[in-house]
């Protein structure tokens, strides 16, 4: 177990900001950290880096203690922060041989070639970081953090400021990384894409505590019963019945918003036929968000709400 974090909890100045915080993750394996702004996302991540000692609960991150002061341990693991700053006077390969230096690890210019060709900036040459693009310092950001080839990687927005295809090249490269079975990834984010494409498991912190913890395929087939849309009618069909398989979650005037079970979910074409032949007057139809879009809205509370009460940790 690369982490394993039970109970985590932390005050600051006197306030609780983080009260009951669960995260376990394994190698080879991507972990989406996720939750709404002020959760306590980025806390966590800090009271894993030991940058704040925690209060109570159990926390090992590559079986040791980070409280108790480790270098060797250190060393294992790259970290990129949102906000990464760089040394913007010097090249892309300067900066990664000076940062490697820094783990007592020194590379030459054949594997600083490849690390920048492996996150998109193998043509950058000589140009100083200072005229790099958001989405080149983001990739470089990378680069640093798997320049020591850690053990646990732990990102913070990896795919910030990038463009589509730029963000499918980073995602292609944290799979191949956790493929490769040595590397665990530990992925804070709001895009629920990145983490659903991703992340093989998922932790929703809400209100400093966790939410929701479990194997993303098992959240999915527990809470998810199938795929929702919602539908405009311009007429109701004279007996109200729906196609077996669709469940009416509700009414908002000429629209109905129902949930389809899979099996029926893997041919609409049909249902959608089947509803008319029924004569339900559909005029238009919507895609919700669905997967954990919907277990992200069901578990976590906007604003300032009290957190609803603490949802049972899936295996």
């Amino acid at each position: 177990m690369l982490i394993d974090a039970q109970h985590l909890e932390l005050r600051i100045d006197g306030n609780q900001i983080l009260s009951d915080v669960d995260l376990h993750l394994e190698p080879g394996r991507i972990y989406g950290l996720l939750g709404p702004n002020g959760a306590g996302k980025s806390t966590t991540l800090a009271v894993l880096l030991s940058l704040y000692r925690r209060d109570g609960g159990r926390l090992r991150v590559l079986g040791n203690d980070p409280d108790i002061p480790n270098t060797a341990t250190r060393r294992q693991i790259g970290v990129m922060p949102e906000a990464a700053g760089f040394y913007e006077w010097m090249n892309a390969a300067e900066y990664l041989q000076w940062y490697a230096g820094l783990y007592g690890a020194p590379i030459g210019g054949q594997r600083t070639g490849a690390l920048l060709d492996r996150v998109g900036l193998g043509a950058t040459g000589k140009q100083a970081i200072g005229h790099f693009s958001r989405g080149m310092r983001q990739r470089l950001a990378l680069a640093r953090a798997i320049v020591n080839r850690p053990r646990l990687l732990i990102l913070d927005e990896p795919t910030n400021g990038l463009d589509p295809r730029g963000r499918r090249s980073i995602h292609d490269l944290l799979l191949a990384l956790a493929a490769e079975g040595q590397v665990g990834i530990l992925l804070c984010t709001h895009l629920l894409d990145d983490v659903e494409r991703l992340c093989h498991r998922v932790g929703i912190i809400d209100h400093g505590r966790t939410a929701l913890e479990g194997d993303v395929d098992g959240l999915l087939a527990t809470y998810i019963a199938g795929a929702t849309f919602r539908i405009r009618l311009h007429q109701l069909p004279r007996a109200s019945t729906l196609p077996r398989g669709v469940t009416l979650l509700a009414r908002d005037g000429d629209w109905r918003r129902i949930r389809v079970h899979p099996k029926l979910a893997a041919d609409l074409p049909a249902l959608w036929q089947e509803f008319f032949g029924r004569g339900w007057g559909i005029v238009e139809i919507r895609t919700e968000g669905g997967g954990l879009e919907e277990i992200y809205l069901a578990t976590t509370t906007p604003g300032s709400a009290a957190p609803p009460e603490r949802k049972a940790v899936a295996a």
